[in-house]
């Protein structure tokens, strides 16, 4: 499933949405728990992408995995797989650090919702929340990168 798409690898097909999903969410999310006043225009988005980014970085991280095994059966040099292997451990990161995002930004959505102020929820639930989005925002921007970086430097550099 997470081989082939048409004869064409998925990995390289897919991997764009983790690359703009993530750094949207990262982006609205953050906005949307340090800036109240546009909660209402954004959450939308922030709740749509909190779905959508961990998704592409799932499914980007299972095609990649087929795509080494496939490499690794062309028989691929030990050097080369060490190079993918360092992209892949990014993005497994990756994956993990983006999926706390979308959690922690999805119940910060839902603590500052109305049914959930008109239940005296404890003060300092917001404020550790919108914590956990910018601490798992840093990360899942940092991981972006570096995950892209290493593997465009695998893909531009003629190794691939």
């Amino acid at each position: 499933m997470f081989r082939e798409i048409m004869g064409l690898p998925v990995h390289p097909l897919v991997v764009h949405a983790a690359v703009v999903f993530v750094p949207l969410l990262v982006l609205l999310a953050i906005g949307y728990g340090v800036l109240p006043r546009f909660r209402s225009k954004i959450g939308w988005a922030v709740a749509a992408l909190a779905v959508a980014a961990p998704a592409a970085t799932l499914v980007a991280k299972l095609s990649g995995k087929e795509l080494l095994e496939v490499l690794r059966a062309k028989g691929y040099p030990p050097q080369i797989l060490d190079q993918l292997a360092e992209h892949q451990g990014y993005g497994d990161l990756l994956f993990w650090f983006s999926l706390g995002l979308g959690v922690s930004a999805i119940l910060l959505l839902l603590s500052t919702s109305a049914p959930a102020r008109s239940r005296n929820l404890p003060g300092w639930l917001s404020g550790v929340l919108v914590s956990l989005v910018i601490v798992f925002g840093v990360l899942s921007a940092v991981y972006v990168y570096l995950t892209g970086d290493s593997g465009a430097s695998v893909v531009w550099s003629g190794v691939l």
